[in-house]
């Protein structure tokens, strides 16, 4: 176990997104550029800052700079990869991700995945983003990314962690709900871990960090893999097997064959009879496939009628992400 005493260092690494975001008028909240600001910038002039570090020494880094609708693989790999550097360093205590909000849910429970967990129970990492662009007369990611310092500062939050709005949400939980508000964040069931208000840290649930995953992730894998195609599928009235039959067909020259699809089921799971057929069919096949459902809140409970194996709980993008991982690993372990 790591002495906390010798933890003094805080990193903060930038990967672009609407907190770095730039308009041209401060009354335009929506036609901005993501991405326009560095990360050095952004804590320049984030006021009240040396107060919350009370000490703590804090650097920083840019991993990307991108809008988050445009991740790709590559670039969830490389900010694991940065960040499983910079946890492993032995005076970091924690770090703090500045992340767009639209995929920012996914590069969170990615990252829940893939980090080690020894690491990430003493050293957190804290993701934090903003709804409005830094011109924006009234900007959130100064308040949001100042609220992401103090937790990680307070040396109480554990695992990977989402910080909006003065909520906390856990990784496996979290999803953007609103496309405008402030608070569009949020934890369907499980509701938020706590809140930070006045720069106090307020717990309404134990921090808890579990790992699902028995073993560590090897970083050069993730540096060099070839990422299998996992996609996503939704039932809907009318839903027929067409989709799944043509994403699954022999692939074209330049395109990599489909591995596993995940299913967006409707209530708890159900499928129309057409896509459930063409699904077994490509099962049969040897594609992985997932069920999950389209609802925002609750998860799928297994009936025994259906054939198809659920995601646990785990929303559509997060049970690809599960998914892609799980058939990575295989593939890894048998050649």
């Amino acid at each position: 176990m790591l002495d906390k005493k010798i933890l003094k260092n805080l990193v903060i690494l930038g990967t672009g997104g609407t907190i770095a975001g730039a308009a041209n008028s401060a009354s335009d909240n929506v036609g901005y550029l993501a991405a326009q600001v560095g990360v050095e910038s952004l804590i320049a002039s984030l006021p009240g800052l040396s107060e919350r570090l009370g000490g703590t020494g804090v650097c920083t880094e840019q991993v990307r700079q991108l809008d988050s609708k445009d991740m790709d693989w590559a670039d969830l790999a490389a900010i694991a990869v940065r960040a499983h550097d910079c946890l492993a360093r032995p005076d970091v205590m924690g770090l703090v991700i500045t992340h767009g909000t639209d995929t920012l849910e996914e590069t969170a429970f990615f990252l829940s995945q893939v980090l080690p967990a020894d690491l990430l129970a003493i050293k957190p990492v804290i993701l934090t983003c903003a709804m409005r662009p830094v011109t924006s007369m009234t900007p959130d990611g100064p308040q949001n990314l100042l609220d992401a310092v103090t937790l990680t500062v307070s040396g109480a939050g554990s695992g990977v962690l989402v910080v909006c709005a003065g909520n906390i949400h856990a990784a496996r939980d979290v999803q953007k709900v609103h496309p405008y508000r402030l608070n569009a964040f949020d934890s369907g069931d499980a509701g938020p871990l706590g809140c930070i208000e006045e720069g106090e840290v307020r717990w309404q649930h134990d921090c808890a960090f579990v790992n699902r995953r028995s073993a560590d992730w090897d970083m050069d894998l993730l540096r060099e893999t070839a990422w299998p195609r996992v996609e996503v599928v939704m039932n809907h009235v009318g839903a027929s097997g067409a989709i799944v039959r043509s994403l699954c067909a022999r692939s074209t020259v330049g395109d990599s064959e489909v591995s596993g699809l995940v299913v967006a089921g409707t209530g708890n799971g159900t499928l129309h009879h057409a896509l459930e057929l063409a699904l077994l069919e490509v099962q049969k096949q040897g594609v992985r496939v997932v069920l999950s459902t389209r609802c925002a809140y609750g998860q799928v409970i297994p009936s025994g009628l259906s054939a198809l194996p659920h995601a646990n709980g785990l929303s559509p993008v997060k049970a690809r992400i599960a998914l892609t991982l799980d058939i990575l690993a295989s593939r890894a372990k048998h050649g």
